[in-house]
């Protein structure tokens, strides 16, 4: 067989992964022989095969007949006027072909392909255990997962890794936030740098962030792409721009920002795109335009008397906002196990706390509306998720069990309004579909050992990342039944949560009926209380007005009887 050029034999599978190996070739040079020439110096088809079948029960096998054929072979890609021998020449016209732009242009073309799959390659030698990975639950569906690949701390010293963000356009790239969240436990040499990761290249960042102090949270600007907002450890809030470099641009006045980590900032969707709010456990929400980050434009204080005093403030630790939402409201989860709801328009209300959901037991580590139904909104804290709506304020309409392990984070499906993901303290990713179960997962992976601190998934489709105690980033792909939008799915849920909403209105009301009895017999308890003490007092001051009144007839009679005596001596 005539060997094909080896760029051409390689773009001709480029769509399959490539397998490399090592392997002891002698390479010879055998001269044409002129006598042979004559006889076979024709152009010839390689595939000589007469294509026979032989047709079984079962298979089908296929047999070919091998034709030996004499090749006239010359040394290719050489022009008939060039002379092989000629070392010179044949250097000449090497570098007039290299210097060629089509040449360039296929070489440039080849190499990156290349590449790419040589970084593969080494992917797959790096991380074996992840090649064929499954995790499948037999369901009426059969929901899966896999591992495909990982994105590694590069430093020594291993940080959390505390927050996620997609890049809006390129779904290729992912900004990691590295902290470490033990108060006052992080070690000495220990690295303030974040990172940008291309998920094509998991072997070293993108691209380095270059913090004062270990961010905690890191979000996308979805306006301009090329902007990430960051909150630190130390309270400080500062931006990134990557056309600038691995430096902050601006960086909050300490003075003015937040005085305990920042967990959570948000973009707020502008015609400018410069406007952000943080939260953090100092117990304000601080309102920021990246333009002027000198000090911030609005504050607000999480104190639920509304006096704004931070001594009483709730601690946040999450926070939402949908931007789609005709209402100016935002959700903030706390450090006391409630959410509380907000109105971001401080300067045109007095009471900007509207209202609070209460139901957890410890921190709300995630606080995310429901992508297509956005009155609800999901909540992540102590061992349970639960799923809320606007209208119920006393109880979550729809909650897990209780778990084993503390849940550190969850989100939507972007894809599928019934879908949701959390993470544990134990290694575990959990795979929620409420229109199957309600209180337990449809599929749980064992992704580490270590706990789960940070989960997001891209838009586009269900590749979800998670972020581990020791900095590890798995990326993870799921079986089209999680990422597929299912027949009627959307009514069901929709009829789903109204008809939970509806079920706890009616308890709830049944509850404030039995409590408005109970306070109304408390209430007249205290008046029969009342009554009887009254009864009590005019029987004791009618039983003394009763003995002064025989005491005096005695002493009546006695006087009587006494003068008596005195009349019958004289």
């Amino acid at each position: 067989h005539v060997p094909i050029p080896f760029f051409l034999a390689f773009k001709m599978d480029i769509d399959h992964s490539c397998d490399f190996s090592e392997s002891a070739v002698e390479h010879e040079d055998i001269p044409p022989d002129p006598a042979l020439q004559e006889i076979c110096g024709s152009e010839v088809n390689t595939e000589l095969s007469k294509d026979m079948t032989e047709v079984k029960t079962v298979s089908t096998m296929t047999s070919f007949e091998k034709v030996s054929q004499g090749i006239n072979h010359v040394e290719g890609g050489w022009a008939k006027m060039i002379n092989a021998d000629d070392t010179e020449v044949t250097a000449r016209y090497k570098k007039k072909y290299l210097k060629d732009e089509h040449c360039q242009h296929t070489i440039m073309e080849t190499a990156s392909v290349m590449e790419h799959c040589n970084q593969c390659k080494e992917a797959e030698d790096c991380f074996p255990d992840l090649k064929d990975e499954k995790v499948v639950q037999e369901m009426e569906y059969e929901p899966a997962s896999r591992i495909i690949s990982m994105l590694r701390d590069p430093n020594k010293v291993k940080r959390t890794a505390t927050s996620l963000s997609w890049h809006p356009l390129d779904y290729h790239k992912l900004a990691v936030a590295y902290s470490c969240l033990e108060f006052q436990r992080a070690p000495k040499n220990m690295s303030f740098d974040s990172y940008i990761w291309n998920i094509e290249i998991c072997n070293k960042p993108e691209m380095t962030l270059k913090p004062i102090s270990p961010l905690v949270c890191l979000e996308y600007n979805h306006k301009d792409t090329h902007i990430l907002i960051g909150g630190s450890y130390n309270g400080q809030i500062g931006y990134w721009d990557t056309r600038s470099g691995s430096q902050p641009v601006q960086m909050s006045a300490t003075e003015h920002s937040h005085k305990d980590p920042v967990y959570k900032v948000i973009w707020l969707q502008t015609k400018i795109g410069t406007e952000t709010f943080s939260a953090s456990t100092d117990g304000q929400v601080l309102f920021w335009d990246i333009r002027n980050m000198n000090e911030p434009t609005k504050r607000l204080v999480l104190d639920p008397s509304k006096k704004g005093n931070r001594e009483n403030a709730f601690g946040a630790v999450s926070m939402e906002f949908e931007n789609s939402m005709v209402r100016a409201k935002f959700l903030v989860g706390t450090e006391q196990g409630l959410v509380v709801s907000c109105n971001r328009k401080l300067e045109t209300t007095d009471d900007p706390i509207v209202c609070m959901y209460s139901g957890h037991h410890g921190p709300i580590y995630a606080l995310q509306r429901n992508p297509f139904f956005p009155k609800n909104f999901l909540t992540v804290a102590d061992w349970t998720a639960r799923i809320w709506s606007e209208d119920i304020k006393e109880s979550s309409i729809i909650s897990s069990k209780y778990h084993m392990t503390y849940l550190l984070d969850g989100c939507w499906s972007p894809v599928r309004p019934s879908v949701f993901f959390t993470v544990k303290m134990d290694g575990t990713l959990d795979v929620w579909d409420i229109l199957f179960k309600e209180k337990d997962p449809i599929l749980s992976l064992k992704v580490c050992d270590e706990a789960l601190y940070s989960i997001r998934v891209r838009d586009k489709d269900s590749m979800v990342c998670c972020g581990s105690q020791l900095g590890t980033v798995r990326l993870l792909k799921m079986s089209p039944d999680l990422c597929t939008l299912q027949k009627n799915e959307k009514a069901l849920v929709s009829e789903m949560f109204e008809r939970e909403t509806k079920r706890e209105k009616i308890l709830e009301g049944q509850y404030r009926e039995r409590h408005q009895m109970k306070h109304s017999t408390s209430v007249e308890d205290e008046g029969g209380k009342d009554d009887m003490e009254e009864l009590l007092a005019c029987t004791e001051s009618e039983f003394f007005e009763t003995v002064e009144a025989e005491k005096k007839k005695i002493e009546d009679k006695e006087k009587e009887r006494r003068s008596g005596m005195f009349c019958f001596q004289g």
